[in-house]
């Protein structure tokens, strides 16, 4: 069972009594074809546009949960205007124009689906007047546009190679003065060098590592079984294959799994910590694998890096010696759009690879 999405279908389930009726009718809805991870995202959306206009005073209240439908549909496209604005300026959370063109989404499909799909009892919609239907909601970045942003801020080429030795010898000696440094490194170098390995070698999202058990690797194959992001079947776990750079690191961190970190038999979780104070080491968290490869990345020189700049990493490499749909097919992308991405990145590193000097 996918463990992430276990956590936020409790989640889910806890934050859904807040909510207003309609609210959860649109929720139980969309759950056959949705994740609970989408379904928590369109709820907590929900939870700051309904708190907005309590504060505002567009919605009498006193919780959320009381907010009405009539409410809803005496909403003018000045009061959406003031909402994005909110959202584009509240310096404790400021949005970047993609969270906030998702929230407007979010919306969006609320508003649709009250307006479209649901009924009351005399067949009417429950929603008469749509104000969501009138707002534009601009695709924030074009696969040209996001392969810009990650310009130079990727591993290329010999660089993986170098970053992933880099975390299995190097660093040891940087923090060797620094007495618990040192000893959290030599605990978990091999943990830490078989994760960022695998990434580099795979193309695997940070979920789909916390997710994995130990029954789920097969190395004669070397191949990966997963939960893949936006898939519901909980039935199936889709076959990955990483690179043979990968298996050697994968094969030693096996060897010391039970002994390094406790493992008890109920334990099932492929990757471990074992937790100040705890006798038994438990499954990795999606925190703790994301500031494990920061650690290593700002001592590395590349502060930028992070899991998925690993996992766009790969894409490229990757893409430069096969095609799209296969790049497509083993990310995992539900469109071959996205994948694009890798495309406009190559496009440079060729460019710079037909003039670069021949080795000695």
């Amino acid at each position: 069972m996918n463990i992430l999405k276990v956590k936020d279908r409790q989640e889910l389930d806890r934050r859904i009594p807040a909510m207003p009726w309609y609210i959860e009718k649109f929720i139980n809805y969309k759950l056959p074809d949705l994740s609970p991870s989408s379904l928590l995202e369109y709820v907590r959306d929900y939870d700051a546009f309904l708190s907005w206009l309590l504060a505002e005073g567009l919605a009498e209240g006193p919780t959320i949960r009381d907010v009405k439908l009539d409410e809803l549909e005496k909403l003018h496209m000045d009061s959406i205007d003031s909402f994005r604005m909110f959202l584009a300026t509240r310096p404790a959370h400021s949005n970047s124009r993609a969270t906030i063109s998702r929230k407007l989404s979010s919306l969006r499909s609320l508003f649709h689906y009250l307006s479209q799909i649901a009924e009351d009892e005399q067949f009417y919609p429950l929603l008469k007047r749509n104000v969501m239907a009138k707002v534009s909601i601009k695709r924030t970045s074009k696969p040209k546009d996001t392969a810009a942003k990650l310009e130079g801020k990727l591993l290329q080429e010999q660089e993986i190679e170098e970053f992933i030795r880099y975390i299995n010898e190097d660093y040891g000696l940087e923090v060797a003065s620094n007495k618990q440094a040192s000893y959290a490194y030599a605990n978990n170098r091999t943990r830490d060098t078989s994760i960022v390995s695998l990434i580099l070698n795979s193309g695997l999202r940070v979920s789909e590592l916390v997710n994995m058990n130990v029954d789920d690797l097969d190395l004669k194959k070397q191949l990966l079984y997963v939960y893949r992001k936006g898939k519901n079947d909980e039935t199936f776990k889709t076959p990955v294959y990483f690179r043979q750079d990968a298996l050697r690191d994968l094969q030693h961190y096996l060897s010391l799994r039970e002994s390094q970190y406790k493992a008890p038999k109920r334990e099932k979780a492929l990757f471990l910590a074992l937790a100040n104070g705890k006798n038994e080491g438990s499954r990795m968290t999606k925190r703790a694998i994301q500031e494990m490869v920061i650690k290593y990345a700002k001592r590395f020189g590349k502060p930028y890096l992070s899991v998925h700049k690993l996992r766009h990493s790969f894409a490229t490499d990757y893409y430069l010696r096969n095609d799209l749909y296969k790049t497509q097919e083993q990310l995992g992308h539900a469109s071959p759009e996205t994948t694009q991405i890798y495309a406009h990145l190559t496009d440079k590193t060729m460019a710079e690879a037909i003039d670069r000097p021949k080795e000695a």
